[in-house]
């Protein structure tokens, strides 16, 4: 099979496919030279090898896009070597667009375009191409494939996706700096013909911009473009085909340029010479005008510093920049005084604070100007002379006593009269006055350093034509100090005397304090009065360091025989005129322990003021102890029901018993011993310890205690002695427990023609008293009774 088509010239192209036709006769070749196809054999014979028919000989059909004629496109032709042209061979074509773009004749072969194509939708079909044979539908060939490709036309012009575009570039940037780079792009095909091939050019933005033709970069045309002249361009650029040939296609983007901007405007006043006026009240450290120079640049390109180039005008004042308006503020460094000067001159000067140096041949980025401040005159309250006035005055000064002056003056030209006077609202102010003329301070009474020491009072002065204006001045007042306290002992509390000091020994040393203020110390010199006879008791030695020790000049201190002493003392102060005083020291005699530890002072002190002895105290405590056990016992009685505690009269003791487990109990037989009071002679010989229990011996058999008769050699100053003795030992023994026992050392002496009265002595085994009356006691005492009526009843039967 074949194909082929028409012949002609360019735009068609004509694809050819050639058949190879068979001589179907055989071939007469020559012997001895065999051809391609044959071979020799041994027996001289040429074998001949039959090639296979080549039925198929396939290349590109073409056809051309965008086709708007009448009728359908032809594409080309397929034939079959076995197509005789007799119709009895059949063509087929399956594929893309098969039927419906792409059809065939299926006598004839011949393939035609029914519809417009487009190479930019779809570049090439794949087809496939079949005989049969008409009348059995057999398949004549093999099925074979081909393509179809669209020819490409010029019919899409260059397009830019990305515009339009916005660019910058620096003002007075060098000749062709690079702004931007644009790229169109062009849908047809770029492999054939110039359809693809773009070219671009400016079509407006000359003569401030080019573009180069084949790689679309935008560059400046111009040297040194101005922002303060021209910020803004537009420029529009255009992209062509075809090489830009005539009847090519083409597209335009536009590009707006913005000239960024560069310090290279200096700062400039809009004048040369500005005037101020400020009055002479205005604040220091508060702005009193403004400056501003211009600037033509923008952002930090327009930054400026002011600054006073001139020293009159800096030492007066200063100007700082700000930040938002670009403004120099002006603020007032001292007070102005219109008296002393008028007017001040100030030369200002703006200077950029970012210079770029590419633009320094420009001239210096800076500007100056000329500030003339007219200083006003304002009514102005009186100044004083000095900011802080310290005066002094010396205590006890008689009232109206001239402390100091303050001086105020009119700081205005006409001078006006000042008038002063002091400020109600402060305390120290009922102490002093002061003269409206002349500024004299003065006392109202006199002045005690001790109560306060300085006084804080403010004076206030204002004119006399203008009352409202007032200024303040702090007066401080010292109080000078005189000697007129004497001085005292420092300390009001007792010392304390040892029953143990002996001569010569320090009881205690004392010290001095004096209300008065000594510039060069306090110097105290201290003496027993000389006007009172000479102490047997305590000396004073004047240690000459402003303290005096107080010296025992005897031995052995007895409180019980007089536990208070009063020792006068007379200091002297070291001032002019020295003042003495004299302070009564108090010193009480106490026991005191071995390293002169005190013990019992208190309670001594307590018993001495009361006036109480120690035997009467004694006597106190024993009834209220006997009335508490009497009441304990016959409560405890009538809550327990118990059997009587006493059962005959063998157990009715001449003692208290106290039930009580914290204590002895009827074990703790000491407390009954009166052998020690009979023979004191023998009482060192029965002491032991009150904490171990005491053996029974023969004296004290029964638990009870042996009655004695007094004896009549008994001396009555040894049983004084003993118990005195006893009573120490007991006060000095801290070892030993307490007990629930009282101790009772009772001797009612001797010589007594009525005899002794206490029970232990009589003979008698059988109390003799008449108990009826504790029935009239009332129910308290009705146990008791009962009791004793029991025991009664038992003797007399």
């Amino acid at each position: 099979m074949r194909m082929s088509a028409t012949s002609c010239l360019c735009p068609f192209l004509v694809c050819l496919c050639f058949i190879q036709r068979c001589c179907g006769a055989s071939h007469h070749v020559s012997a001895k030279v065999p051809s391609k196809n044959q071979t020799k054999v041994a027996t001289g014979e040429t074998e001949v090898h039959h090639r296979p028919k080549r039925g198929w000989i396939w290349n590109q059909f073409f056809v051309l896009e965008e086709h708007l004629g009448p009728e359908a496109q032809y594409v080309g032709k397929l034939h079959s070597n076995s197509d005789k042209g007799d119709g009895s061979v059949r063509y087929i074509l399956s594929g893309d667009g098969a039927g419906t773009i792409f059809i065939i004749d299926e006598v004839t072969g011949d393939i035609h375009a029914t519809k417009s194509l487009d190479r930019e939708r779809k570049a090439h079909y794949v087809l496939h191409a079949q005989a049969l044979d008409r009348n059995t539908e057999d398949a004549l060939e093999p099925k074979s494939e081909f393509i179809i490709k669209v020819q490409d036309i010029n019919d899409n012009p260059p397009k830019f996706p990305d515009g339009p575009f916005v660019a910058t570039v620096p003002e007075m940037s060098e000749l062709g700096t690079s702004v931007l780079q644009v790229t169109a792009s062009d849908a047809d095909d770029p492999t054939y013909g110039n359809s693809a091939r773009i070219v671009y050019s400016i079509l407006q933005g000359q003569p401030y911009f080019s573009v180069d033709p084949k790689t679309g970069i935008i560059r400046t045309a111009l040297s040194d473009m101005d922002r303060e002249a021209r910020e803004h361009y537009t420029v529009v650029i255009q992209a062509k085909d075809m090489a830009g040939q005539v009847g090519g296609l083409s597209g335009s983007t536009t590009i707006n340029i913005t000239l960024t901007d560069v310090n290279d405007n200096p700062p400039m006043f809009p004048q040369k010479n500005y005037q101020l006026y400020v009055p002479e009240s205005a604040q220091v450290g508060k702005p009193v005008g403004k400056i501003k120079a211009n600037d033509e640049d923008l952002g930090a390109n327009a930054d400026i510093k002011y600054s006073i180039i001139n020293s009159e005008g800096a030492n007066m004042f200063s100007i700082s920049s700000e930040r938002d308006t670009r403004e120099g503020v002006v603020s007032l460094k001292k007070p102005l005084n219109y008296e002393r000067k008028k007017t001040y001159t100030l030369h200002i000067e703006g200077t950029n604070t970012h210079v770029d140096p590419r633009f320094s041949y420009l001239g210096s980025f800076k500007d100056t100007a000329t500030l003339k401040i007219t200083v006003g005159d304002v009514d102005e309250a009186p100044v004083f002379s000095v900011d802080h006035y310290i005066m002094d005055v010396y205590e006890n000064s008689a009232g109206g006593t001239e402390v100091g002056a303050v001086t105020a003056r009119d700081p205005d030209s006409r001078n006006s009269p000042v008038r002063y006077f002091l400020d109600s609202k402060e305390e120290g102010v009922r102490h002093f006055r002061i003269d409206e003329s002349s500024g004299v301070v003065r006392t109202t009474q006199p002045l005690d350093r001790e109560d306060a020491s300085w006084h804080n009072i403010t004076v206030m002065a204002s004119e006399v034509d203008s009352p409202s204006l007032l200024s303040h001045v702090p007066v401080t007042v010292q109080v000078l100090d005189v000697n007129d306290n004497p001085p005292e002992i420092a300390t009001d509390e007792e010392v304390i005397v040892c029953e143990s000091s002996r001569p010569g020994q320090v009881i205690q040393t004392v010290a001095a304090v004096d209300k008065d203020d000594f510039a060069n110390g306090q110097r105290f010199s201290f003496a027993l009065p000389s006007a009172l006879p000479v102490n047997p008791n305590f000396t004073l030695k004047d240690n000459e360091d402003n303290t005096a020790s107080i010296i025992a000049r005897r031995r052995r201190f007895n409180h019980l025989t007089q536990d208070l002493y009063e020792l006068p003392i007379v200091v002297r102060d070291g001032g002019e005129p020295s003042l003495s005083g004299t302070s009564t020291v108090t010193l009480r005699v106490c026991p005191c322990q071995s390293h002169g530890r005190v013990r019992m002072c208190q309670g001594e002190a307590f018993l001495s003021s009361a006036g109480l002895s120690t035997g009467a105290l004694i006597a106190i405590l024993l009834c209220i102890v006997i009335l508490l056990a009497i009441v304990v016992l016959f409560i405890t009685l009538r809550r327990s029901k118990k059997e009587p505690l006493i059962i005959s009269e063998e157990d009715i003791r001449e003692n208290v018993v106290t039930y009580d487990d914290e204590g002895g109990g009827e074990e703790d037989t000491e407390a009954f011993d009166i052998i020690a009071l009979r023979n004191p002679a023998a009482a060192e010989e029965l002491k032991f310890r009150r904490d171990v229990r005491p053996e029974a011996g023969g004296d004290c058999g029964g638990g009870g205690l042996r009655r004695r008769s007094a004896s009549p050699e008994l001396d009555e100053g040894d049983v004084y002695e003993f118990i005195r003795q006893r009573l120490v030992e007991a006060d000095m023994d801290t070892s030993g427990p307490p007990y629930d026992s009282l101790q009772t050392y009772a001797f009612e002496g001797q010589g007594s023609p009525t005899g002794s009265v206490s029970p232990l002595d009589t003979p008698a085994t059988q109390s003799e008293q008449d108990y009826d009356y504790l029935d009239n006691w009332g129910p308290e005492f009705q146990k008791l009774a009962e009791l004793y009526a029991e025991a009664a009843s038992d003797a007399t039967g």
